[in-house]
């Protein structure tokens, strides 16, 4: 008895001691095994990269930027998820005369709240958006906009992204082109990085 407390006493400093550092969340419960209560501890999936290897200096300081950047719009993409999901679930309720009134207030309220925020994103941190939206979504912005907002209002925003250099359609690519993005997307997620 007095090796299982020790156990248990051993698991729970290092959930603790894992949630300061890494901040990543460990469940505790217990699971009936042979008619006795035994502690169950869920960890969170740690992903495991072999370690990045720069070239030069400037090579870092490139990585570190794209981690910074990633670390900034990755939030508001996982709350452009939850906005979308949360819309769909609202429209189910509301009379088709009703719909595209709320719609409407449900962007006023995000321009409202966010947009200074993605006013002052740099045109990399945009691009990232686009494509984080896309991971976190499986649908491009301009499926998004179009499914919610309609054609016309999808085309005219497609439009203001051309004209910075972006594109709504921008697919996310995680075993090509953005297979750095996805590492330190999957990183930021485990509490890793």
């Amino acid at each position: 008895m007095l090796r299982v407390t020790y156990i248990i006493a051993v698991i729970f400093l290092c959930c603790g001691f894992l949630e300061a550092s890494a901040q990543v969340t460990v469940r505790v419960d217990t699971v009936e095994y042979n008619g006795s209560l035994i502690p169950h501890v869920t960890f969170p999936t740690l992903h495991k990269f072999p370690p990045k290897v720069f070239k030069n200096n400037k090579e870092k300081k490139k990585y570190d930027r794209l981690v910074h950047n990633i670390k900034r719009v990755y939030p508001l993409a996982k709350l452009v998820r939850q906005t979308i999901l949360e819309t769909y679930e609202v429209l189910q309720y509301f009379p088709e005369s009703e719909r595209e009134a709320h719609l409407k207030r449900v962007e006023k309220g995000i321009i409202e709240q966010y947009g200074k925020q993605v006013k002052r994103l740099s045109r990399t941190q945009g691009r990232l958006l686009v494509k984080l939206v896309d991971r976190e979504c499986n649908n491009t912005g301009y499926a998004i906009t179009k499914a919610f907002l309609g054609h016309v209002r999808a085309n005219f925003y497609q439009g203001i992204a051309l004209v910075f250099g972006n594109s709504l359609t921008k697919r996310y690519d995680p075993e090509g082109e953005d297979k750095e993005v996805e590492r330190i997307v999957l990183l930021i997620e485990s509490g890793q990085l």
